[in-house]
């Protein structure tokens, strides 16, 4: 007998901290209990007792190509045939590279690693290795993954759950861990002013989406890079997000910047566990075996990664493909923007290109993570509920982005733009 997503729920509970792998999957900050999903094909999902929902999560972003392509599928067929993993490089491992540097000018290195929490450790090592300092810059609200000396002020998970940082960290941790607003060019030349010496890296995501999507002036982006310039800081663009997302080259290419280094994670392993930092020659070449900085990792570079990775990023290279994200999101902006609009919410949408966030709060959509009130994030937790029971996935978080595929036709997203509406308009009935 097939168990229920209910049964499979007090299993979970019983043997999983929260019954989940990671904490927003717990649905906490949403109402109702979390499904389990048991399939997707193309740009739908399916929950263990059979309901259908249109994807607007996408696996948190890999997904660019939808559930199942069957140019992936059977690049990562071909590679199983020949060996699950063997802890040794692979001919896959080079292609993906060359093919990551290809869309990465700036860059003349990458490394493998397994996930993007591990690309952004291993590229604040190397930072600091390389310039021989130890103070990180980071920005509240961006989050760069679980990793001790930038889990503060994160976004994402710990502002869906409340918390500024997690227990378990010490403050020696991040004692050399400077954080910033966004969107705030005196702060930042205050603090170089006072420490830019003793800084080896600002780290920020160019397109900010882990609390909600603070979309960054270019003016901002270029002042930091050339604040690291004048004071022979490193500057880290983390792309996990959105490198190969908004555009080949991602951010880095959009905005014309050439970071010292860039973390790249999810759509670069089609739906596989991957991630990668890359960078010029000078610094990468001082990680192991050439440099004294360490880094390893016994399943970076799998070669059923690779494939997927491989496939994904050829796919992507087709003709109008980015065009096409890029006018699939600007249509579910326009149908959300439309749907508030007429249930008399309060709120705008951020997009660019195929992601996008709900704001829900009066005035112009933020740019810094101290201005999204909390108050949006909690009508969110309401409508996510009624969004779900008419058929659109969204993410369990009112301080997460959505995620348009290459799968999504415009009758996916007029149906996701249906659910949003009807939902809005049962949210602000039970809050009224």
């Amino acid at each position: 007998m097939i168990a229920s997503s209910e049964e499979l729920l007090d299993r979970a509970r019983a043997c999983m901290p929260g019954g989940v792998s990671s904490p927003v999957r717990a649905f906490g900050a949403v109402d109702g209990e979390p499904p389990f999903l048991a399939r997707g094909v193309g740009a739908k999902v399916w929950d263990r007792d059979g309901r259908e929902y249109v994807d607007l999560v996408g696996s948190w972003g890999p997904m660019i190509l939808g559930h199942g392509h069957p140019t992936v599928l059977e690049a990562v067929e071909r590679a199983m045939v020949d060996g699950l993993t063997f802890g040794a490089t692979c001919e896959a491992e080079v292609e993906l590279a060359e093919r990551i540097l290809c869309r990465f000018p700036c860059a003349e290195r990458v490394r493998f690693t397994s996930s993007g929490t591990e690309a952004t450790m291993s590229a604040v090592r190397l930072a600091r290795g390389v310039t021989g300092r130890a103070r990180i810059v980071k920005f509240d609200g961006c989050y760069h993954g679980h990793h001790d000396s930038v889990l503060v002020k994160g976004g994402s998970g710990l502002a869906t759950f409340g918390t500024p940082s997690s227990a378990g960290v010490p403050v020696e941790c991040t004692s050399l861990t400077e954080v910033l607003p966004l969107d705030d060019e005196e702060a930042a030349s205050q603090l170089f002013a006072d420490k830019g010496e003793e800084i080896a890296l600002v780290i920020i995501e160019p397109m900010p989406a882990n609390a909600g999507l603070l979309l960054q002036r270019q003016a901002f982006l270029e002042h930091l890079a050339k604040l690291c310039k004048d004071h022979g800081a490193l500057l880290m663009f983390d792309e996990v997000i959105s490198g190969f997302r908004v555009a080949p080259g991602g951010m880095t290419e959009l905005t014309g910047i050439a970071p010292d280094l860039v973390a790249v994670g999810k759509i670069v392993g089609g739906g596989m566990p991957v991630g990668a930092f890359l960078g010029p020659a000078k610094i990468m070449d001082q990680l192991a075996p050439l440099g004294p900085v360490y880094h390893a990792g016994t399943l970076s570079g799998n070669p059923l990664a690779m494939a997927a990775g491989c496939a994904t990023l050829d796919e992507l290279e087709k003709p109008g493909t980015y065009e096409r994200l890029d006018a699939l999101g600007h249509r579910l902006a326009l149908g959300w923007e439309g749907a508030l609009r007429a249930a008399n919410v309060p709120g705008s949408i951020a997009r660019m290109g195929s992601v996008l966030w709900v704001c829900l709060q009066d005035g112009p959509t933020p740019r810094a993570f101290h201005l999204v009130g909390a108050e949006g994030a909690e009508f969110y937790g309401h409508l996510h509920g009624e969004v779900l029971a008419r058929g659109t996935w969204m993410a369990p978080s009112g301080y997460e982005v959505a995620f348009v595929s290459t799968a999504h036709d415009e009758t996916l997203i007029d149906s996701a733009v249906e659910s949003f509406a009807r939902g809005l308009l049962a949210s602000r009935s039970r809050s009224a």
